[in-house]
């Protein structure tokens, strides 16, 4: 409802927006935005930008504009520099570049050993993780009990925010309603225009303690006004770890197993950070650049996450394989799979966009050591939900997929298997709802953009600034009569 005396601030609403209401399947009644009415309309203005926003895509060459700031070979342009995490997929050998098995470090330790650390020693490792990346190095025993304390005690929201945030007009995207709550957060906060260090890692910590509430009670809102399911709310315990805690506050009888609560804890340290040059995390160094307040920042990188090509090809990857199962009828036989692998790149297949989710990565071109790690623990949790069958099949496909994508399309670079391709199996089998994979990435991630965020604060001091070059032609104005 728009009042008669804001109309006039509003001349164009009415060509674009009806208003009404729903009800949805609890009885509530719920205000709804339909712009369906004027769609003709917008078809014809959206055809106006798509004959005068084209660029001449030989021009790209012509300027040697690197698109998507990476060469032909994936290679990303260098913006600028990181001490927090190192992506490796290629090394010298007598003098040339050349690809080898994908690494990753974290502070300059290798992600595979911080793994083997923890689980040798039978402990939850995304908390020491987290210290790592915000601190540059790994805590004591006294230091990482002390630090899991101050996570403890930071993980609560404000009084009423449940009520008067999550609650209200509940989003059917959790990466939606995430953004929309770290903002609010800003409103809560007396200090928080401050840029200064300090009050920079206080508030990164906080968030990074309740991002697991904001993500899933988000999907409880939702599931309670939308898809008409009993609503709980159970609040975090103290002595858990976030991996814990997250199937503490998401199952209605807040059970686990010690397996399931592990393997979600190593894909939070998996993802929790991957260099300065993934979208979302540099975009926590454009925005940081700018001056702006961490709540900002913050929102931007989810905003960036939630997109398809970036944190929600997991979602894809489980679509992906839930259409082929309903396709193949033997899921062992490697000719009927490849045939249904070549249907996907030639868009006969799935959503018939033409590409293999999970296969394939920006830097990582024979093994994403992510997924390597990824893969032992996924076969162990197959066995305990008794899904070996699934696993076997994507086992196959990460087999076939790269010989497959090499018969069919022009490679510039190898492919495998990314971290994607089995964390969306790993979720699945742990009952996690597919609306909050990408908010358990964001979970992870948050953890890094803190990071960078720090680093960006304390090193560079300049806004970020890149170049266009401006390919208009010159064009008179025209008085409005002789249009």
């Amino acid at each position: 409802y728009i009042p008669y005396s804001m109309a006039g601030c509003f001349p164009y609403l009415p060509l674009l927006v009806t208003v009404h209401t729903i009800i949805t399947k609890k009885g509530e009644i719920m205000t709804h935005y339909d712009s369906s009415k004027k769609n003709e309309k917008i078809s014809e203005l959206a055809g106006v930008c798509r004959k005068n926003y084209n660029i001449n895509p030989d021009l790209y060459a012509k300027y040697e504009v690197k698109r998507g700031l990476r060469d032909i070979n994936g290679k990303g342009v260098l913006a600028g520099l990181t001490d927090i995490s190192e992506v490796c997929s290629t090394k010298i050998v007598n003098g040339k570049e050349v690809p080898c098995e994908g690494q990753l470090f974290y502070r300059g330790i290798n992600i595979k050993d911080i793994v083997n650390g923890f689980i040798s020693e039978k402990r939850f490792g995304f908390e020491e993780t987290v210290y790592l990346l915000l601190f540059g190095e790994l805590p004591n025993k006294d230091t990482l009990e002390e630090f899991t304390e101050i996570l403890a005690e930071f993980r609560k929201l404000p009084t009423t925010f449940v009520r008067d945030i999550i609650m209200k007009s509940p989003s059917d995207d959790m990466m939606n309603s995430l953004a929309r709550s770290v903002l609010s957060l800003y409103s809560y906060d007396t200090l928080a225009n401050d840029t200064s260090v300090n009050n920079v890692l206080r508030q990164c910590l906080e968030l990074i303690a309740v991002f697991p509430l904001l993500s899933v009670y988000s999907f409880q809102a939702y599931s309670y006004y939308k898809n008409g399911e009993s609503l709980f709310i159970h609040r975090p315990q103290p002595q858990l770890s976030t991996a814990e805690n997250i199937l503490y506050m998401l199952r209605p009888d807040s059970s686990y197993t010690e397996l399931e609560a592990r393997i979600l804890d190593v894909a939070l340290v998996l993802h929790a950070e991957h260099g300065g040059g993934n979208n979302s995390t540099f975009t926590t160094h454009v925005v940081t650049s700018s001056g702006t307040d961490t709540y900002s920042a913050i929102s931007a990188s989810l905003g960036s996450l939630k997109g398809p090509k970036h944190g929600g090809a997991n979602i894809k990857v489980v679509q992906m394989f839930e259409d082929m199962k309903t396709s193949i009828n033997d899921w062992t036989d490697e000719s009927e799979v490849k045939n249904y692998l070549k249907a996907l790149l030639h868009k006969n297949a799935f959503d018939k966009a033409g590409l293999i989710y999970g296969i394939g990565h920006a830097v990582y071109s024979i093994s994403d050591p992510r997924a390597d790690i990824f893969k032992g623990f996924v076969k162990s949790l197959s066995v305990e939900k008794g899904r070996e069958k699934e696993f076997q099949l994507y086992s196959l496909v990460e087999k076939l997929a790269p010989e497959v994508i090499g018969q069919e399309r022009k490679m510039y670079k190898g492919v495998s298997a990314n971290v994607d391709f089995y964390s969306g199996f790993v979720y699945s089998m742990l009952d996690l709802p597919q609306e909050l994979y990408t908010p358990i990435f964001a979970i992870a991630r948050i953890a890094g953009w803190s990071a960078h965020r720090i680093e960006e604060l304390i090193n560079a001091n300049k806004i970020i600034r890149p170049a266009y070059k401006a390919v208009a032609e010159y064009k008179n104005y025209l008085n409005l009569d002789e249009r």
